[in-house]
């Protein structure tokens, strides 16, 4: 392999991985996110890119982002990821909506933007494993702060020589979601419920997989702990394709010449998928600007704006949850590429970890500020912002999709260099019904199912193949825990011979 195509810790340059190494391991050893030192050395010609269908794009584009998959090999695992599982063929279609543009990503089997990551993940998983001669089974630990749990569970449910346990905050996703995991068939699939909220969960995980590697405790069972969370490098690979395929459906719309500046407003709490945008941009994509929305939990916002990252606030519950975090793993890789220096995001990293805040240099603030401009949006303005697109614009959105728009909408007032602005939605309305029928001014059951269908009554908009006959799933997964006993549920779960039900 290329030596310039070696992946990277983020906190220690001399710990080097292959791209299938970082794949099936999903973090480094010293605790750093796998990285290329710059993505631009992954670098692809935008005006031949743009002339591609979707699937050879994903196609092409992974390929230069994971060196270890010939382009014939990303091509058949492509296939096999994504062909006749989205509900449309172009995957994330772009929709122009009044002077902007909306990115669905919400068109895969579970409704929501992972599915895109997902549902190439296990794949890509197993073809990391035969190369590297790999031979045990896997065991896939995630937490979700609702969306990456199912649709980890429907793209690895019933794979060969895997099995995947989800953790989820019991009181933090919405009532869809929880069903959604809730009923998830599957031999190899563990869902379990956490006593306390997405980023106790995260940390849990992180400190199992600490554990598990300084102790050597599952070495005997033959089985290899790795990540569905967008730590995973394999996670974020996928992402950045639908960047480019939202860049051509602008070109194609008339809305910009081909070559031409956009924006990209991104809700986001874990900074992951926002990120995907920021290596799109390394990779010689026309990104003027990232916008960062946030819900009120604000995190992000205060860092992009002040350089400070304190994660010592009070958290909110509230109508976009998959946005409730605040610790985002992903900044770590944002650091590191705009800086250049794994000693000092080392040292970040372990800031936050021992006093819960940090604070980065000012020339590093000042890269940051150049690319990304941030904002947020509490509940009140979410609902708002659902009814007013309902109303002005006849166009249905989601509680983070609102939070996006909002933001989108801040910026262009603030910021008078704004380009043409593309709005990432990234889950159907269908997944927060309660939510948006009260947004656009109907009654909403208490009853979440029950809510699809008048929501259904009150739009027309035709309710997702992968939530009809949610309702009468049976429950197959009950397990609750509290925090601190995530490390013993994992080491009993990796050596049950088998998970019933």
């Amino acid at each position: 392999m290329n030596e310039q195509k070696k992946y990277q810790s983020t906190r220690a340059v001399a710990c080097l991985a292959s791209s299938a190494e970082a794949i099936l391991s999903g973090i480094a050893p010293d605790g750093g996110l796998y990285t290329l030192p710059d993505f631009s050395s992954a670098s692809l010609d935008c005006h031949r890119l743009l002339q591609l269908d979707t699937l050879d794009m994903a196609a092409h584009i992974i390929t230069a982002l994971l060196p270890d998959f010939s382009p014939e090999e990303m091509r058949r695992l492509v296939e096999s990821a994504y062909r006749g599982k989205f509900e449309t063929a172009e995957l994330t279609p772009t929709v122009l909506v009044g002077e902007d543009a909306v990115l669905e990503l919400y068109h895969g089997p579970t409704c929501a933007f992972k599915d895109v990551a997902l549902s190439l993940l296990p794949h890509l998983m197993r073809a990391s494993a035969d190369k590297c001669g790999y031979q045990g089974d896997i065991l896939i630990l995630t937490a979700t702060s609702g969306d990456t749990g199912k649709a980890a569970m429907e793209g690895f449910c019933d794979v060969p020589g895997t099995r995947i346990i989800v953790f989820y905050p019991y009181d933090g996703v919405s009532a869809i979601q929880k069903a959604q995991m809730e009923t998830q068939i599957g031999q190899n699939v563990k869902v379990c419920a956490v006593r306390g909220n997405f980023d106790d969960a995260q940390t849990g995980i992180k400190n199992a997989f600490a554990a598990v590697r300084q102790q050597k405790l599952l070495d005997e069972s033959r089985i290899l702990l790795s990540s569905a969370n967008s730590i995973n490098i394999g996670r974020l690979a996928p992402q950045v394709v639908y960047y480019f395929s939202a860049y051509k459906a602008m070109v194609q719309s008339g809305r910009v010449k081909e070559g031409e500046a956009i924006d990209f407003t991104v809700p986001t709490g874990n900074f992951g998928d926002i990120l995907a945008g920021f290596i799109a941009r390394q990779m010689g994509l026309p990104i003027h600007r990232l916008i960062c929305a946030s819900n009120a939990n604000n995190v992000l916002t205060d860092f992009l704006r002040t350089g400070r990252y304190d994660r010592r606030r009070p958290f909110h519950l509230t109508l976009s949850p998959s946005m409730d975090i605040l610790v985002s793993s992903n900044l770590e890789r944002l650091l590191y590429l705009l800086s250049g220096d794994a000693a000092l995001v080392a040292r970040l990293m372990a800031d936050l970890s021992s006093r819960g805040w940090y604070q980065v240099p000012a020339p590093l603030l000042a890269k940051l500020q150049e690319v990304f401009w941030a904002g947020y949006c509490d509940d009140a303005e979410t609902k708002r912002t659902i009814g007013s697109l309902w109303q002005k614009q006849h166009y249905l959105c989601d509680t983070h999709t609102a939070v996006a728009w909002n933001v989108a909408q801040q910026y262009k007032k603030a910021v008078p260099d704004a380009r043409p602005t593309v709005v990432l939605s990234t889950a159907s309305p269908y997944k927060f019904p309660e939510a948006v029928l009260a947004a656009i001014g109907c009654e909403a059951p208490e009853n979440g199912f029950a809510a699809i269908d008048r929501l259904h009554d009150k739009t027309g908009i035709p309710i997702p193949r992968g939530l009809q006959g949610l309702s009468q799933r049976p429950v197959l997964h009950r397990d609750v825990i509290g925090r601190d006993a995530m490390l013993d549920y994992i080491l009993k779960k990796a050596v049950e011979p088998t998970w019933s039900k």
